[in-house]
């Protein structure tokens, strides 16, 4: 089983912890990569609008080009890409480029978009119609990732004659990873998609089988209704959250991923009974102590 690391990109100036710089962002990304994890997570978003003040966030295909050129083993990319924020062939376009940057390891995790309106609005995207979007801008997305070319007309996105030129790499497009929960956008993960992503937080081994069953259920029922063996369709799960050996788990955590590095790997090695290929883990604490705290966990993981 593969293992990831998320890493949040939004802050504000002078607080406790401190928001993250490109400098602690990079650390993070290259002693993740020292120790063995084999993913590098992200969020893409603009800001976060609390009931005090608001977070900013790095823009993360910007953030994104720089991890590309500071790493050089660890595959990286967003959890999952707010497909309105760019138009579906700028996202190809980006994509390429950080898979050439980076020698392929780039991964374009993709969905809908954000429930929270606040930084559409804010930015002046559009906030209807997320799944109807979507489902036209993937379809550009897949044709000109695995084809180089696309000419589409639809309700929200069109284009003419659209050519990537340019192919990172090998040039078989980046790895599409599309986050889902619902039937229709199961039908577009079996359609388009390489990987499933989900999410889960402070369950127990049962409680996230039980949580993944329902997706999973809908993700089959639609790779059968289009002709595709389920098992080609790999899955990731983004785990919130977990303790580090030696760290002190948090008190408003009932369930919270803590113990023993065995007890840790054993928890995320259980997801593997329901298809679970890749696991990326949320961290309760931030610093590079506890990234290295996860060193054995990584090495079981893998030995699996």
């Amino acid at each position: 089983m593969k293992i990831g690391l998320i890493n949040g990109l939004n802050g504000r100036p002078d607080t406790d912890p401190p928001a993250p710089t490109w400098a602690s962002i990079k650390d993070r990304a290259l002693l993740a990569e020292s120790i063995g994890f084999d993913m590098f997570v992200y969020e893409d978003a603009l800001l976060y609008r609390g009931k005090e003040h608001t977070n900013g966030v790095w823009e993360s295909m910007t953030m994104s080009g720089a991890i590309a050129e500071a790493t050089s083993t660890i595959r990286f990319g967003q959890s999952v890409v707010n497909s309105p924020y760019r138009s579906p062939a700028m996202v190809v376009s980006m994509a390429e480029a950080l898979n050439e940057i980076s020698g392929g390891r780039y991964v374009l995790g993709i969905g809908a978009g954000n429930t929270a309106d606040s930084d559409y609005e804010a930015f002046g995207f559009p906030t209807d119609h997320r799944y109807s979007r979507f489902a036209e801008a993937i379809e550009i997305i897949h044709s000109l990732s695995r084809t180089g070319r696309a000419n589409f007309e639809g309700a929200y996105y069109s284009v003419k004659d659209s050519e990537i030129v340019l192919r990172g790499t090998d040039g078989t497009g980046p790895f599409i990873n599309i986050a889902a929960g619902g039937e229709k956008m199961m039908t577009l993960v079996a359609r388009f998609a390489d990987a499933w992503n989900w999410w889960s937080w402070d369950l127990t081994a049962e409680g996230i089988a039980g949580h993944l069953a329902g997706p999973i259920g809908l993700l089959e029922a639609a790779c059968e209704e289009v002709g595709r063996d389920p098992g080609s369709v790999v899955r990731t799960l983004d785990l919130y959250s977990v303790t580090p050996p030696g760290f002190e788990a948090p008190d408003d955590r009932t369930n919270a991923v803590f113990d023993s590095a065995e007890a840790i790997a054993e928890h995320i090695l259980s997801t593997a009974t329901s298809g679970i290929a890749e696991v990326r883990l949320d961290l309760t604490d931030t610093t590079l102590g506890a990234i290295e705290a996860m060193a054995p966990v990584v090495d079981l993981v893998h030995a699996g």
